[in-house]
């Protein structure tokens, strides 16, 4: 039967996928179920006589529904979803999306590869008490935000094969991310265990946000009560929504701490009511996922969101498990890159294993990948890439449009202006007779090394400090620069000596002529003895860093 409203096909009935049938039902939007069991399948189809049932993903995805959610295993979700994904089909997957952030990251790759929705189940982002707290902050109504707080507390269900955190938190997690809409800076985890060795029974977890802004967060199963709450405070006022009460009621109290006169005055005004709706969460989610079907992403509960959440499980878990804090990176690989990562560094993409200290500057679209270090002070202008691996030292400037190419360190005292590209393992030095026993540490001490605008460094090549590579240089692989490079000097050899010369595009020019001309680009360059200069008017438009690439190859 089809209502010209979208087909959805359920993958796995059991206890939550039950739910995902009932509610698809109420939508009109039920196409198909897949399960294992055939028993599973005969009940359904009996009762509801008009879909379709699967006994796997594949044959179901050969009957052309418009979306798929899962709700099977949690150790079975990155391989179904990226089975649907590849298909290029919508897909909604249960939390947690996978069981690590890297399979996360994978999947959300994949689904951008294929230009094809990806949503988590983190259904409480559509609880409409959370939905109005969230209006509520953007509206004003609590002013600047300070402090998040929530507990989640019950006697039992004891799992036996995940912890509290990875049980109960999750939930909270992705509603911290939700309501304060940023990545936390550093993470503190501390827990008991009491029940069996190794498996917290109780977290309380700090979460530091940009801003000033707290969230703490605290999960029992051992516990003599069911509570579920959730507090936010700001500097116009507090909300505070009981989610296990039976009134479920969401107040705003008028309180807080105002300054007067240089003194701390309390502010107790009174309590107010805040209506909300009462569709139930789980129609809302299945409902959003039904409106943007034909998206690539969405602002609530997408991949980002459940990429995040994991990452923040994994920093918790490395804290609980000894660790006395751990910074939270901004998210992965994958992310997309004109995303803010950061409030500081707007449209940056930095690896989680890599590290930035503070007093960074990074410019628009630069992606720092993995296991690289850019230290304190350090300036990257626009569109920069810097590969695995990667040193930048203190103080450091570089310019905009600069690759860096794998296990490359950059010391204090060397400059790169714009599009200078450094191959794979070349070498700079700063100091020029270096000696362990007589540290010669500090600025005083470095040797300025100058890379002028569009040259490129080939593999393995070393440059000695205190020299200068001119403009549109080319330095062959494994070249020793021992003296200043000429503009658009090809280099080459141990000492490195020219060679000859080459255009700003990075092709050879013929040296025979005292007038050449770019076979590739057609630019035209007057030669003059140990100097090479280009023509004062072309209308040639300029050419990528393909060539310079080459020299790193």
């Amino acid at each position: 039967m089809r209502t010209g409203k979208p087909a959805i096909c359920v993958v796995g009935a059991g206890r939550w996928g039950k739910n995902h049938i009932q509610t698809l039902v109420g939508l009109e939007s039920l196409g198909g179920v897949v399960d294992q069991n055939e028993e599973t399948l005969r009940f359904f189809k009996a009762k509801f006589p008009h879909i379709q049932t699967f006994l796997t993903v594949e044959a179901a995805l050969a009957a052309g529904f418009d979306g798929f959610t899962v709700a099977t295993p949690a150790d079975t979700h990155f391989e179904v979803a990226s089975q649907i994904l590849r298909r290029r089909k919508p897909v909604l997957v249960e939390k947690p999306i996978t069981l690590c952030s890297e399979d996360a990251r994978e999947l959300r790759r994949i689904a951008q590869e294929n230009r094809v929705l990806l949503m988590t189940g983190h259904v409480l982002l559509f609880h409409p008490a959370i939905q109005k707290i969230k209006f509520l902050i953007e509206s004003g109504k609590l002013g600047h935000l300070q402090y998040v707080y929530s507990n989640r507390v019950n006697l039992g269900t004891v799992r036996t094969e995940e912890n509290i955190l990875w049980s109960f938190a999750p939930h909270d997690i992705s509603i911290f991310q939700y309501l304060i809409g940023t990545h936390p800076t550093e993470i503190i985890s501390r827990g008991g265990a009491f029940l069996q060795p190794h498996i917290h029974d109780t977290t309380l977890t700090t979460l530091r946000y940009p801003n000033n802004v707290v969230a703490h967060n605290f999960v029992s199963w051992l516990h003599p009560f069911k509570e579920h709450r959730v507090v936010v405070i700001g500097t116009k006022g507090m909300l505070s929504f009981d989610d296990s009460s039976g009134e479920k009621e969401l107040l705003f109290f008028e309180k807080g701490i105002d300054w007067v006169k240089g003194e701390p005055v309390t502010r107790d005004g009174a309590a107010e009511r805040i209506e909300y709706g009462s569709v139930p969460p789980l129609t809302v989610e299945l409902q959003y996922f039904l409106d943007h079907l034909h998206e690539t992403e969405v602002p609530i509960s997408g991949a980002d969101n459940a990429v995040q959440v994991l990452e923040i499980l994994e920093a918790a878990s490395r804290s609980l498990a000894g660790s006395d804090a751990i910074a939270a990176m901004p998210d992965t690989s994958n992310a997309r890159l004109d995303r803010a990562t950061t409030p500081e560094m707007p449209e940056v993409f930095v690896h989680p294993t890599s590290i930035v200290d503070e007093h960074v500057s990074l410019g628009a679209g630069t992606k720092v990948w993995h296991f690289s270090h850019i230290q304190s002070n350090a300036s990257l202008g626009k569109n920069c890439s810097v590969g695995q691996n990667v040193n930048i030292g203190n103080n450091v400037r570089i310019g905009n449009h600069v690759k860096i190419q794998n296990n490359v360190s950059v010391y204090e005292g060397v400059e790169l202006e714009d599009y200078v590209f450094c191959g794979p393992s070349m070498v700079f030095t700063n100091v020029l007779e270096p000696r362990c026993k007589y540290p010669q540490r500090g600025s005083q001490f470095y040797l300025r090394t100058l890379v002028r605008e569009g040259a490129s460094i080939g593999a393995n090549a070393t440059i000695v400090c205190g020299t200068t590579i001119g403009r549109h240089a080319l330095i062959g692989a494994g070249a020793v620069v021992t003296k200043d490079v000429p503009d658009y000097a090809l280099m080459a050899g141990v000492p490195a000596r020219r060679i000859g010369w080459v255009c700003e595009c990075g092709e050879r020019l013929d040296s025979s002529k005292s007038e050449s001309t770019c076979s590739r680009c057609h630019r035209q360059y007057s030669l003059q003895g140990d100097r090479i200069t280009p023509a004062e008017a072309t209308s040639v438009e300029p050419v990528g860093n393909e060539r310079q690439q080459q020299a790193g190859r």
